[in-house]
Order: C-alpha cells, then sequence, then structure tokens
C-alpha cells in the first residue's frame, strides 16, 4: 500500500508539473498575440470616423528652394545680373532705386549693378562702367528724357550694344519719353513702357532676366551631358572585328 501511495504521489507530481508547464507556454502564447496586434487608434477605425485637418496637427511646411536658374555655374560667372543704367538725374536715381530694390528681394533674389552704390571710389568712371558692363549678364537702361541727354548714358548704350548688338541681354526701358525721341539706335529692341504701370514693367523685368538664366541653365546640362557622353565613349573597349 505505500508502494501504491508512492507512485500515485509521483504521478501527481508529473501532473502538477505538466499543467504549470501548459499554463506557462500558454501565457507566452498570448503575450506574443498581443505584441503582433496592430493596435488601434482611440475613437475606432479610420472608417468609422472622419479626421477633419485639425486633428492631424499642424501642418508641416517645406522651406522654399532656390530656383535651378539662380544656383546655375554660368550665372557665378558674372558677377552682376543685370546692370541698370540710368542718367544722373534725381528722378532717374530714385526710379533705378525702386527697380533695384523689386529685382533683389527675395525671392527673385538678382543681383545688380547700380554706378552711385556699386562703383569703386576713386575708379575712372569709363573703366567702372566698362567693367560693369562686362561682369553683367543683362543690360536694362532706363531711358528718360535725361537719359538721351546724358552723355555717359550714350556711351554705354553704345558700349552695350557693341558687345552684343542683336542678343536678348538688352532690356530697354521707356518712361516719360515720346516714341520719336527714342534712341534711334534702338528701334530694332522692344522696349518696357513704365509709365503706365510701373510694377508690372518690373515683374515683366524680372521674367525676363530669369528666362535668360534658365537658358544658361538649360545650356550648361547640354555642356555637361555631351562631355559625359564623350568621356564615357573614350572609356569603351574597343570591339575587335
Amino acid at each position: 500500500m505505500t508502494y501504491l501511495g508512492e507512485k500515485l504521489s509521483r504521478h501527481d507530481g508529473i501532473n502538477n508539473m505538466y499543467g504549470w508547464f501548459k499554463q506557462m507556454f500558454k501565457s507566452t502564447q498570448n503575450e506574443k498575440g498581443k505584441a503582433t496586434e496592430k493596435p488601434r487608434r482611440a475613437g475606432g477605425n479610420r472608417s468609422e470616423f472622419s479626421t477633419s485637418p485639425s486633428s492631424q496637427g499642424p501642418a508641416v511646411t517645406k522651406p522654399p528652394q532656390l530656383k535651378l536658374s539662380l544656383s546655375s555655374e554660368l550665372r557665378w560667372k558674372r558677377k552682376y545680373d543685370v546692370f541698370v543704367c540710368h542718367s544722373s538725374a534725381q528722378r532717374d536715381i530714385e526710379e533705378a532705386k525702386r527697380l533695384v530694390l523689386f529685382l533683389e528681394t527675395p525671392p527673385r533674389s538678382l543681383r545688380c549693378f547700380l554706378w552711385h552704390r556699386d562703383s569703386c571710389p576713386g575708379g575712372a568712371i569709363s573703366t567702372e562702367f566698362c567693367k560693369a558692363v562686362e561682369n553683367s549678364h543683362i543690360r536694362a537702361l532706363l531711358i528718360t528724357p535725361s537719359f538721351v541727354q546724358d552723355g555717359w548714358c550714350s556711351y554705354m548704350m553704345h558700349q552695350a550694344l557693341a558687345e552684343g548688338p542683336m542678343s536678348n541681354r538688352m532690356i530697354p526701358l521707356l518712361q516719360g519719353l515720346a516714341h520719336s525721341q527714342y534712341p534711334q539706335e534702338l528701334r530694332f529692341y522692344y522696349y518696357i513702357d513704365l509709365s503706365r504701370n510701373p510694377d508690372y514693367g518690373f515683374s515683366v523685368v524680372n521674367k525676363t532676366i530669369q528666362s535668360y538664366l534658365e537658358k544658361l541653365t538649360q545650356h550648361e546640362n547640354k555642356l555637361c551631358c555631351s562631355l559625359d557622353c564623350s568621356s564615357a565613349s573614350e572609356w569603351q573597349p574597343r570591339i575587335q572585328k
């Protein structure tokens, strides 16, 4: 009888240990199932409740990217984007300042040359002007009654025409001047009339300069592609016939 009791006690101990392992394995499976289950949003599924823009938190705004035309390498080979030529009359100086302020303000961010602001003190006027014209992509001529009577303006106009008489780098800006007084040398150029709407004229000037810089960028990309293709063809192994 004692032997049978010992066998029964052993059997009970094995059953208890088996039950303990079974319970432990079951709890482990439950924990794994909870870990793999996707968390639900408070308030139900997305299909049950519609969310308003205000409940999604503040929108993330990306910083404005710099225009590709303004980051072109060909653009930075010249010191200025536009050379503004005007007379020494106070009215023309103020109008040129307004134009330059408009062009230099972001996001336009163009580099302008004004002779009374950017000329080197002590330098010769003709030398400073010629350097500025040479180091500028575009030449904007503020043509007024004072412009046509100013000897330096006439000199700078002919200097710009000599470098590119039929190029698109010249922008005549007409203000307070009759068409009969318009310089004969510029008759084959389209001009922008600032007398009617100066703000609109300024925006046209900006678009013209930006378009020119974009063409420079396209030319730069084509040049890089052609150089890459030529260098790749040189490294290709020759096929023996």
